[in-house]
């Protein structure tokens, strides 16, 4: 009983080292006991069990496909809350071509040796070519055929980001970009959408790994139902104005500053993601709060879906607009 109450010196010496005192650390823990469903008590002594028992960290491969790096930048600055960091800590990032100090040959070894010997978890950063395979290549090989091979012996698979869970961007080039759900018909893929990943939905997902040795619960588009079970508009703090009928349309009319964002193209009402609790940047903000419309990137239908992006002349923003209208969006109870 009382290995259960208190955190083990191994765990508390990692946090002294990180600098991450005890009330810190079950403050985080806290939260994300809201996240996951489980009682601040049972998730702090499972995460504390599951840190000791991390002796042999799990492999991790982290490929890069047609993508901007963003999702690997927001990884790599989940530094903050330090809890965080410590439970990825607890990975063994083997690959990854952005942030991995070797190169060449000596890289590409450890990539080969860790896919022989298989049992890692595949982390897939940015859409496959379905045009031609010569719009991606990565050592001389197409990417299409590298993240096939490197699915074979993976005993997870996570797609981060718009581009790699559903194609994203790169969808509406020439390349005919396409996410993990179409380039690997048949794999359980565990999806992480939006523009780009949100660290606190990686670090979740891989700390629901640990702590429970299950895949998280998903919804019917592979998306962990924890980070993505409510639409941005349900807790968007201009709902109010929607339901009024209070719409943005002047952005220098100080009058109609907190007003809608619909008919500057929100995409709110259509798009699932905890972006207004969670918020961004250590939970400073996130785009409406700035003034930016939502613009549907946890969705399959972004980005080509959601244009044009500014305006509500999307097909998107027609359909929001005529489910309004039949009452099909009910209004906010106060």
């Amino acid at each position: 009983m009382k290995k259960e109450v208190t955190l083990s010196k191994k765990l508390e010496s990692e946090l002294e080292f990180h600098g991450v005192n005890r009330r810190d650390f079950l403050k985080y823990c806290a939260a994300m006991a809201a996240v996951l469903g489980l009682s601040e008590f049972e998730f702090t002594t499972k995460v504390a069990h599951a840190l000791e028992a991390a002796s042999k960290k799990p492999a991790v491969i982290w490929l890069e496909g047609q993508d901007c790096a963003g999702c690997s930048i927001s990884f790599t600055q989940i530094l903050n809350p330090p809890a965080a960091s410590i439970i990825l800590d607890k990975i063994s990032l083997r690959y990854h071509e952005t942030v991995m100090a070797s190169a060449g040959h000596l890289a590409e070894k450890v990539y080969h040796d860790t896919v022989k010997e298989g049992g890692y978890v595949l982390i897939v950063e940015g859409s496959v070519p379905s045009a031609d395979d010569r719009f991606c290549m990565v050592g001389g090989r197409p990417f299409r055929a590298i993240v096939e091979e490197a699915a074979k012996k993976a005993a997870g698979i996570i797609a981060v980001g718009a581009c790699a869970t559903y194609g994203g961007i790169p969808a509406a080039t020439p390349s005919k970009g396409i996410g993990l759900d179409k380039a690997l018909p048949g794999k359980a893929v565990i999806n992480l959408p939006t523009c780009p990943v949100h660290p606190d939905h990686l670090a979740g997902t891989v700390l629901y790994f640990l702590t429970t040795g299950k895949v998280p619960p998903l919804d019917k588009i592979g998306r962990p139902v924890m980070y993505f079970r409510e639409s941005v508009h349900d807790n968007c703090r201009r709902r109010s104005h929607f339901d009024a009928g209070r719409f943005l349309k002047d952005w220098n009319d100080p009058k109609q500053k907190e007003w809608c964002l619909f008919q500057k193209g929100c995409k709110g009402p259509m798009a699932s993601s905890d972006c207004p609790i969670r918020r961004w940047n250590e939970g400073i903000n996130f785009c409406i709060d700035c003034g930016a419309p939502c613009q549907g990137c946890s969705e399959p239908g972004f980005y080509a879906g959601m244009t044009p992006l500014y305006t509500a002349e999307s097909e998107i923003s027609k359909r929001i607009w005529a489910m309004r209208e039949a009452g099909l969006i009910p209004r906010k109870e106060s």
